[in-house]
C-alpha cells in the first residue's frame, strides 16, 4: 500500500512538473520581420509610409499554445525610419512629426484584457512627436512555433499628438486629419 502511494505521489509530482512547463510566462523580443506603416489622405492621392525598424520587448504567458496573459510590451519606432516613396514626403513628414527633438515614436502598455480566443484589447500610451495620449487598440494575436505575432490599427488625428496637418505647393495640396497606424509584429524567444 505504501509503494503505491509513493508511486502515485511520483506521479502526481512528475505531471505537475510537466504541466507547469505547459505554462510559460516569458520575454520575447520583436523581430525584424515586423512592419508599421501609417496612411492618410491628401487633396491629391491616398499616401502611405512604412518602416521595419521597430524595436520591442514583450512579457507574455503561454499556455498549451495559447495566449493566456499579456504582462508587458514596449515598442520603439526610430521616426525617421518611416519611408514614403517620396523623398519630399519623408522630409514634410519628419517636421511634421518633430524629428529634430523628438527622434522616436513609443508604445507602452499598460493593461490588456483578452476579448476571445485570439483577440485582445490593448490600453496603452503612444507618444509621437513629444506627445503622450493612451489609446485603446484591438489586436489579433497567433502563437507561432517561434513565439507570437500580433496585428492591429489604430486611427488617430495629426492634432491629438499636438501636429499641424502638413501642406505643399504652398497650401495647395492638403493632407486630411485623419491617420491610420497599422502593425504586424513578431516577437520570439
Amino acid at each position: 500500500m505504501k509503494a503505491t502511494r509513493v508511486k502515485l505521489l511520483a506521479l502526481l509530482i512528475s505531471f505537475l512538473g510537466i504541466t507547469s512547463f505547459a505554462t510559460a510566462q516569458k520575454n520575447y523580443t520583436l523581430d525584424s520581420k515586423s512592419t508599421f506603416s501609417v496612411s492618410g489622405t491628401s487633396t491629391l492621392h491616398d499616401w502611405e509610409m512604412k518602416s521595419t525598424s521597430g524595436t520591442g520587448t514583450g512579457d507574455f504567458t503561454i499556455t498549451n499554445s495559447k495566449l493566456t496573459n499579456i504582462n508587458a510590451l514596449s515598442i520603439t519606432l526610430l521616426a525617421e525610419s518611416i519611408k514614403s516613396e517620396k523623398k519630399s514626403m519623408d522630409k514634410v513628414a519628419y517636421t511634421t512629426l518633430k524629428t529634430d527633438t523628438h527622434k522616436n515614436i513609443k508604445y507602452i502598455l499598460k493593461s490588456a484584457e483578452k476579448v476571445n480566443e485570439t483577440t485582445w484589447e490593448l490600453t496603452g500610451t503612444y507618444t509621437i512627436a513629444g506627445v503622450s495620449k493612451v489609446l485603446k487598440t484591438t489586436i489579433k494575436t497567433t502563437v507561432t512555433k517561434e513565439g507570437l505575432s500580433m496585428q492591429g490599427s489604430n486611427k488617430i488625428t495629426f492634432t491629438e499628438f499636438g501636429m499641424k496637418s502638413p501642406t505643399a505647393m504652398l497650401g495647395t495640396i492638403k493632407t486630411g486629419q485623419d491617420l491610420t497606424l497599422k502593425f504586424n509584429l513578431n516577437f520570439n524567444l
